[in-house]
């Protein structure tokens, strides 16, 4: 398959259009979804009231959506899945994102913590925690699992955890650098990939895996990979560098396949999913998690200010898809 037909169904969470807990008062971003027994769990990650300060925290939960109709929202968590970091720790200020795997009877969470700094806004590593039931998670330390390297010198965020024949595969994105515009830095990033034996002990790629196109400087986020009719599939989300808080530069879809998982051959036509002419995701969208769900293919991603008014669902028309 090289060309996706996407048919949009609509903005399935907004949390202000639900009676949702105060640490979910705005915000679902980065949904991933984990299959349960008669439906699927969505994490996603949210924010309270902005503080006196004008900084945010971010902390991350889930809804629970019926199996028969994915629209329809059985659950709304009432904690957060992870309490935030201890003072000084790298997850103090936000747990966001979030992504799920079962590794035998446990539950394990990988997620970016977030720490405010002083040059630059903020700063992330990658952590790890695990659970019995999906719901309440304990870290394995308080310390990230994966964190800054020489060619990784900051913002280790996005992991989404897959496995493929037998071997755990940690895809992320990595800091290549800071860009000052207006007086506000903001941060670029590529895709990478982390691998591992017993999702314990890690092994970077140390490379990006994903070419740019649209400019020098241009961030890529939110890597999701999947095997789907004999090959690996890659849809993520990209912007320009500065002033991209608009329709005309927002954030898009690409779009990446491969055989092997290392090497990428990218084709961001093939992903075929664009802003709409109005509503909340007229301006951009961004952070695509796509999932199985009767032998239909499904995409969840965000809308309009990276998911402030929250995440929507598309379902792949096979019959138009090639």
């Amino acid at each position: 398959m090289n060309y996706f037909d996407w048919i949009k169904l609509g903005l399935l969470f907004d949390p202000q259009k639900f009676e949702s807990p105060s640490w979910m008062h705005q915000y679902a971003q980065a949904p991933a979804v984990l299959e349960i027994e008669d439906g699927y769990r969505i994490y996603f990650s949210t924010r309270p009231p902005m503080e006196s300060d004008g900084n945010y925290t971010s902390n991350s939960g889930f809804i629970e959506v019926d199996g028969e109709n994915l629209m329809c929202v059985r659950t709304i968590s009432r904690y957060p899945v992870l309490e935030l970091g201890d003072r000084g720790t790298f997850d103090e200020f936000g747990i966001y994102p979030v992504s799920v795997i079962k590794v035998g009877s446990k539950y394990r969470m990988f997620y970016a913590g977030w720490t405010r700094s002083v040059s630059v806004p903020f700063n992330t590593s990658i952590g790890v925690a695990e659970s019995l039931d999906g719901k309440s998670f304990k870290r394995l330390g308080k310390g990230p699992i994966l964190e800054y390297s020489p060619n990784e010198p900051f913002v280790l965020s996005g992991p989404k955890v897959r496995k493929f024949n037998e071997r755990y595969y940690l895809f992320y994105i990595a800091g290549k650098k800071w860009v000052k515009h207006e007086g506000r830095a903001e941060p670029v990033y590529r895709i990478r990939m982390a691998e591992s034996d017993d999702c314990e002990i890690w092994k970077k790629v140390d490379r990006d895996l994903v070419e740019v196109k649209l400019e020098s400087d241009e961030a890529q986020a939110s890597p999701d990979v999947f095997w789907f009719e004999g090959s690996y599939h890659m849809f993520f989300c990209y912007r320009r560098s500065i002033n991209y808080r608009n329709r005309e530069n927002g954030y898009r879809i690409g779009y990446a396949h491969s055989t092997d998982l290392y090497h990428w051959t990218r084709d961001d036509r093939a992903s075929n999913l664009d802003i709409s002419e109005s509503g909340w995701d007229s301006e951009m969208i961004s952070y695509p998690h796509v999932f199985f769900h009767k032998k239909d293919l499904y995409m969840l991603y965000l809308g309009n200010s990276v998911g402030k008014t929250g995440f929507g669902v598309a379902k792949l028309n096979r019959n138009n898809s090639i």
